[in-house]
């Protein structure tokens, strides 16, 4: 909150008795939830790895991007801006290698999200790991695992059916919508998609929900966690050598045996945050320690590689398509059997590179730990969950209101057709008529999303926390080592963790 606002709040003007004293708390929690958690903030110093929450809140900022690009430039201008710089003769500033990235980047930040998500989830149990602490380590991955279903879930299911309710209670057209003839029948239909969505292991049916289409990797963050989790506690007793090899060789598995693609992501980030934690405690293997004096020009390097990586051409998903592309004919043949779409074996490299970069970097990491890209890592995720309903509503309207409008928004949206005037300067992707709306659709979204995150994500970390100290029989205090003695002494026994 602006601190003359907390003053003005704070005076002794204001403290005329128990009744204005009540008044002024009520007038501060009212204004705390009206403004952002970006002004009610205080400036702390950044934690060791608040870079992976900038480039995380970051990410989820190139998915909003990414999804208004394509829909304002539906068809053959989306058709470009996902094909390789100079396909057809078209040669676009938003096709361009590296560039590509801010504009078509959605996939790419999905990407480095789930090597994101990898590495997080894998910090503090590699962390006991290597402490060989397995008592408490046991602890920890009960309790990870209990939570991280509603952890991820509790804010989808809210915002879906605060979504869903609106095609009722407001009765606005919106884009792919078919609602139900009642409210009752809508709650009912809500219900049969969502609990087969939430059901992560069903092996039929469409990968998406319909109440919000862009929240089809959900269930892929929840198959990875749990990849992580058992992985992590498969591999807790063996040698670091041996860890490190088992670890690159679920990657390999996932990446080139099968199709698992999204599970090669969760494997690499938790390789990389084992090789971190070596690095901290001065312990990694000697083929990387040799490469330290060039450490500086190799991640920069791989910064590059991960850049054009990033812009892999996805128009199609034949790599004979990616052949035609300019400067992707050799790079088509890297794609491995298994891979059925090509982009994301070419995403999975992008992804890696960069996370693994950025650390290395400081002034690509010192971006990341700024203020703004702070206050996007902490509505990240609400920001992933409300962009698409926002966009699909208030957005179709004010793109169809700025001359950016296909045929379903003339057919339902004809009052808003063209009332704003703008010329389409501007080259593809920053068109004046295009970036004027974002002046209210971007705070907007940035603003709901702030309101879920108080709403929804905060709760659905905390509630499902206190229900696992509550299933432990001592909900008033923390989880202890002690508290798991069967399971512990599996692990104590003859420990030997060696470091060779």
């Amino acid at each position: 909150m602006p601190s003359d606002v907390v003053e003005i709040l704070e005076s002794e003007d204001w403290a005329g008795g128990e009744h204005i004293s009540q008044c002024r708390s009520a007038w501060k929690s009212a204004l705390k939830w009206c403004l952002p958690s970006l002004l009610a903030q205080n400036a702390v110093p950044p934690r060791q790895t608040a870079y992976l929450d900038g480039m995380r809140g970051f990410a989820a900022l190139l998915v909003y991007w990414h999804h208004h690009q394509h829909s304002a430039h539906p068809g053959p201008l989306a058709a470009i801006m996902e094909s390789g710089f100079g396909l057809n003769n078209e040669y676009r500033f938003a096709a361009f290698p590296g560039i590509r990235t801010f504009f078509n980047g959605g996939h790419y930040a999905v990407s480095v999200l789930f090597v994101i998500s990898g590495y997080v989830l894998s910090i503090k149990p590699l962390t006991l790991v290597h402490a060989r602490e397995q008592a408490k380590l046991a602890d920890h991955l009960s309790s990870a695992l209990f939570r991280r279903w509603a952890r991820l879930y509790t804010p989808l299911i809210c915002t879906t059916f605060l979504f869903m309710t609106s095609w009722h209670l407001l009765g606005l057209w919106t884009r792919g919508a078919k609602p139900q003839s009642s409210y009752r029948g809508e709650l009912w239909a809500w219900y049969a998609e969502l609990k087969n969505f939430s059901f992560v292991f069903n092996c039929g049916g469409v990968p998406w929900l319909s109440y919000n289409f862009h929240l089809w990797s959900i269930p892929m963050e929840f198959k990875g966690s749990v990849v992580i989790f058992t992985s992590v506690l498969a591999f807790s007793r063996c040698r670091r050598n041996a860890r490190l090899l088992l670890e690159a060789g679920l990657v390999f598995y996932f990446l080139y045996i099968v199709d698992g693609w999204y599970c090669a992501f969760f494997s690499a980030g938790m390789l990389l945050c084992d090789l971190e934690l070596l690095a901290a405690g001065d312990a990694l293997p000697s083929i990387f320690t040799q490469l330290q004096p060039a450490k500086k020009l190799i991640f920069h390097q791989l910064l590059v590689v991960s850049l054009y990586m990033g812009g892999v051409p996805s128009h199609s998903t034949d790599v004979a398509d990616l052949r035609k592309n300019p400067g992707w004919y050799y790079l088509s043949f890297l794609k491995p059997q298994a891979a059925l779409n090509y982009a994301w074996f070419y995403l999975f490299w992008a992804a890696v590179l960069f996370v693994a970069s950025v650390p290395h970097i400081w002034w690509l990491k010192r971006f990341f730990e700024m203020g703004f890209c702070q206050y996007l890592g902490r509505v990240s995720f609400a920001l992933y969950l409300v962009h698409g309903p926002i966009l699909l509503t208030l957005g179709d309207r004010l793109y169809t209101a700025f001359g950016w409008h296909a045929e379903a928004q003339v057919r339902n949206l004809s009052g808003w057709v063209d009332i704003v005037e703008l010329p389409k300067w501007g080259p593809l992707g920053l068109e004046l008529s295009f970036l004027v709306p974002h002046l209210i659709l971007l705070p907007v979204t940035l603003y709901c999303a702030d309101i879920v995150t108080r709403a929804f994500d905060k709760p659905s970390m905390k509630i499902p926390q206190r229900l696992y100290a509550i299933t432990l029989g001592h909900p008033t205090r923390p989880s202890q080592p002690g508290d798991a003695v069967g399971l512990s002494n599996l692990f104590t026994t003859n420990v030997h963790q060696s470091t060779t």
